[in-house]
């Protein structure tokens, strides 16, 4: 098991604009993992209001495939190609042998996707990792307690281990063990630089990744010219990496390549570079991984929704969450609470369309559940209440919970279709 860089705190986006999302057939979910599944933009929300969908009922229809039986047979292959790690490995290495002059665009991708798991390249951006496998050289080093650098020699690459352990016995007598996906050799100068210990194989079949230091060098210096650092009382709290994405120079920009938490929830309403048009879509689908609750965002989001300049960005935000992650609602009575806090202030502020919007949104991303309520008595109160019907033309819904009864600790919420 690889182990996952400790600090969490920052997020690093791919050159990738467009995330793959892996679509999860709704017959293997347990909960509403379906309706995660597919990302979906802004456009496609203001689509479904063109249409009249919402008016038609669509439950009961069995859910077929569209593919065609060759894609699903291709599909297959893929699956069997990627759940094979061993296979998978032959793959790499195969690629690794190849000298970089000789390296394809798709020989760098099988690397690339290899090498951003190892902890050696976790605080890189994708494109200093898509160069440095394009320069890197494949050695194995087939005995243990085989020398690989003496105490005192010259350096001249940068080595990641991709299998066994080596072992770095110093000078004053202390030793260190590094294992698959640590990191020796030079740091990112041109100066001369020398061993300090002696480097020894632990096992046998030692494999490594050498990069020169021209190149190592060469490569992280680029993209040290090209970052900028916002600093905020002496402290770095956003770094953002300037990025061109054709030669014409039209498309290109600065993309955020780490923050504190606190500067990735606030770039949510800040401007977006053409180059980065999907950070809302990145942030919604990472933040659990550097925050502790959705609330963080949620109150942020309500509390700029007051300022009037910055209303259109907190919906569309809002929007694009409930469209894409309705689980986090679904399954969060505090976020629950945020969504229908929401929902009264575009009521109070009169953005009806924006409401429609949202309504759908809900509407299409609620799951199917069954509720049981056992009453003391025929008398006894339900504890909620309910509009619509045939004599109103619509369907029948939840209009009020009381809270803390026992329709709320059952899961009965406010906008529930009977």
């Amino acid at each position: 098991h690889l182990q996952l860089p400790a600090d969490l705190t920052k997020m690093h986006l791919t050159d990738n604009p467009h995330p793959q999302v892996t679509h999860v057939p709704s017959s293997q979910s347990g909960c509403s993992i379906a309706s995660d599944s597919g990302s979906s933009s802004l456009s496609d929300i203001y689509q479904a209001t063109e249409s009249e969908m919402g008016d038609v009922d669509l439950t009961g229809l069995p859910e077929a495939p569209v593919d065609s039986e060759d894609e699903e047979e291709e599909e297959d292959e893929d699956i069997d190609r990627t759940s094979d790690p061993l296979l998978g490995r032959d793959v790499v290495r195969e690629c690794l042998e190849k000298e970089p002059a000789d390296k394809t665009d798709d020989d760098i991708e099988q690397l690339l996707e290899f090498m951003h798991q190892l902890p050696a390249f976790a605080n890189m951006t994708m494109s200093v990792r898509r160069e440095l496998c394009s320069v890197m050289i494949f050695e194995v080093v087939e005995q243990a307690g085989a020398i690989i650098l003496e105490d005192g020699q010259e350096l001249d690459s940068w080595y990641v281990i991709l299998n066994g352990t080596v072992e770095i016995s110093y000078p004053d007598g202390k030793s260190e063990s590094l294992c698959m996906g640590n990191s020796f050799g030079i740091t990112p100068s041109l100066d001369k630089q020398y061993m300090n210990g002696v480097v020894r194989t632990k096992v046998d079949d030692c494999q490594f990744v050498c990069i020169a230091q021209q190149d190592y060098w060469r490569i992280l210096n680029h993209v040290e010219k090209n970052t900028h650092k916002v600093e905020e009382e002496g402290e770095i709290v956003m770094v953002k990496e300037h990025r061109e994405l054709d030669r014409s120079g039209t498309r290109k920009g600065h993309i955020v390549i780490k923050a504190t938490p606190e500067r990735l929830i606030m770039h949510l309403i800040e401007e977006h570079s053409i180059v980065d048009p999907t950070y809302i879509e990145d942030f919604l689908l990472t933040y659990r991984t550097f925050l502790t609750s959705p609330l963080e965002v949620g109150n942020k989001l309500l509390e700029w929704f007051t300022v009037d300049s910055l209303r259109d960005k907190v919906t569309r935000v809002v929007l694009l969450w409930v469209n894409n992650h309705f689980n986090d609602f679904e399954g969060d009575p505090a976020m629950t609470r945020f969504l229908e806090e929401f929902e009264k202030n575009l009521e109070d502020t009169k953005m009806k369309g924006h409401l429609r919007l949202l309504n759908i949104a809900c509407a299409a991303k609620a799951k199917w559940r069954q509720i049981t309520l056992q009453k003391p008595s025929r008398d006894s109160p339900l504890f909620f209440s309910l509009l619509g019907g045939s004599d109103k033309g619509f369907g029948i819904f939840v209009e009020t919970v009381e809270m803390g009864s026992k329709a709320a600790e059952a899961g009965l919420k406010r906008g529930d279709q009977v």
